[in-house]
């Protein structure tokens, strides 16, 4: 049987979205489906009954927690780990896992990505313009709302230290031939709506970097943005010279927000984006 674990805190305007596609074909028994509302002050509990899916519950609103929860209570392997606010469907699931189940060392995998990108501003639209373009985005598991992992790669995760970047410590744990992304999979991932939006969350993930590099110690695995990456992406398309700098320049501000959390070693400030949680989304 394999799980599937739902961290979910207020998560009612996208959950049913998410579990209408994971189990639309799915079989009596296929999947063992672990919601777990963290949090919640509003109807995410509701939702997720509705679809016949196992709920846990916790006053605690911490994903870090849901995930603990969800892992002592999912019965199966592989197992998936699932963000509330992406959608994937069950020929992706099945894809995840048959990847999983052949021979060789891969212990982790994930699907690619379907960026919604229609109605955002151009400035959004430039700065993942590049940043799906950058090595480590591509290859990495990371930014995908999906991993799927085996029993031996669960142990693997389970035993890296508490982080916000939950899913790049996750990814970086794995070595190349350990990991893999599956094109047959898809993850459709919502993108923020306003420039605001998008800062907010790249706020978030300099904070997540920088407490995963305190982590890890020097010479511990990054997925830091490199200019020479920036440099290869121009001289090989031209055309995305004004994209570069737009990401360079929200890279830039980002990571200057970031140092007061950083200094203070707030690493529990979420800053979610709402924009991408909006009905229509």
């Amino acid at each position: 049987m394999t799980s599937v674990v739902i961290p979910a805190h207020n998560e009612a305007p996208v959950l049913g979205r998410l579990l209408s596609g994971l189990l639309g074909d799915a079989r009596p028994g296929e999947f063992d489906v672990v919601v777990v509302a963290n949090g919640c002050t509003d109807e995410t509990e509701s939702v997720a009954r509705a679809h016949g899916v196992r709920v846990l519950s916790t006053p605690v609103p911490s994903k870090r927690e849901a995930l603990r929860l969800g892992d002592r209570e999912a019965r199966g392997f592989p197992r998936l780990y699932v963000d509330a606010d992406v959608t994937v469907s069950t020929a992706g699931v099945r894809a995840l896992v048959a990847r999983l189940g052949g021979p060789g060392t891969l212990l982790a995998a994930a699907p690619e990505r379907d960026l919604a990108l229609a109605g955002r501003p151009w400035t959004v639209r430039a700065y993942y313009a590049i940043w799906t373009r950058l090595p480590h985005v591509r290859t990495g598991l990371f930014g995908r709302g999906v991993i799927a992992v085996t029993e031996a790669g669960n142990d693997r995760i389970r035993a890296l230290p508490p982080v916000m970047a939950d899913d790049l410590a996750a990814s970086l744990a794995f070595g190349e031939d350990e990991r893999t992304v599956v094109a047959e999979a898809r993850a459709g991932i919502q993108t923020p709506r306003t420039f605001a939006d998008l800062l907010r969350r790249r706020v978030r993930a300099a904070t997540s970097v920088s407490e995963l590099e305190r982590e890890t110690g020097p010479g511990g695995p990054s997925a830091r943005t490199s200019l020479g990456d920036l440099v290869r992406i121009a001289a090989r398309e031209p055309s995305l010279l004004p994209a570069a700098a737009v990401f360079t320049s929200v890279t830039v501000l980002a990571r200057r927000r970031a140092r007061r959390a950083v200094r203070a070693g707030d690493y529990t400030t979420w800053l979610r984006d709402e924009s991408s949680r909006a009905p229509g989304s």
